[in-house]
C-alpha cells in the first residue's frame, strides 16, 4: 500500500493533535461525540499505554491501543498488554488495513515480551484467530484491572 506509515507511541509522548485524531477516528465507530471521546481518553488512558497509528497520505486511518495492565495466572501476578481497540476508518476497510495493524501490533507485543489478551464479541473470533489469537476459558485467569 502506497504512502502508508506506522507510528507506535506511548501516551506521554502523544501530541494533542494526535490525541484529537485518535478520538475523531474512534467517534466514527462509537458515536458518543468528540467531547465524550476526549473525556474518556483523559480518564482511562495511562502514560505507558501504547498507541499504534497507521497513516495513509498523512491521515490517520487505522488505530490500535495496547494498554499495560496486570493479571493473575496460576496464583502469580503478571504484566500483560490489553489489546483494547482496533479501528479502521470505514472507507478504508476491505483494504487489508486491519491485517496490517494486527501484524504491526504483534511485533510490538513480541518486542515487549509480555502476554497479551483481548476481549471481543463471538462474531469477531474468526477475525482474531487469523492472527494467532487463542480463546481461553475465563476460569483459567483473573484480570485485576478490568471487569
Amino acid at each position: 500500500m502506497r504512502n502508508t506509515a506506522f507510528k507506535s507511541v506511548n501516551t506521554k509522548k502523544l501530541k494533542k493533535k494526535e490525541i484529537l485524531s485518535i478520538c475523531k477516528l474512534k467517534n466514527t465507530q462509537w458515536k458518543y461525540g468528540l467531547k465524550s471521546q476526549l473525556k474518556w481518553f483523559n480518564k482511562n488512558i495511562q502514560n505507558n499505554d501504547i498507541h499504534n497509528l497507521l497513516y495513509l497520505e498523512e491521515n490517520l486511518v487505522g488505530y490500535n491501543l495496547l494498554r499495560k495492565r496486570k493479571f493473575f495466572l496460576k496464583g502469580k501476578k503478571k504484566n500483560y498488554l490489553y489489546f483494547d481497540t482496533i479501528i479502521v476508518l470505514k472507507k478504508y476497510r476491505k483494504m487489508k488495513i486491519g491485517k496490517l495493524i494486527c501484524q504491526f501490533s504483534a511485533k510490538i507485543i513480541k518486542k515487549a515480551k509480555l502476554h497479551s489478551m483481548l476481549i471481543c464479541q463471538n462474531k469477531l473470533l474468526k477475525f482474531y484467530k487469523k492472527y494467532e489469537w487463542e480463546k481461553i476459558a475465563k476460569k483459567n485467569f483473573k484480570i485485576l484491572d478490568h471487569e
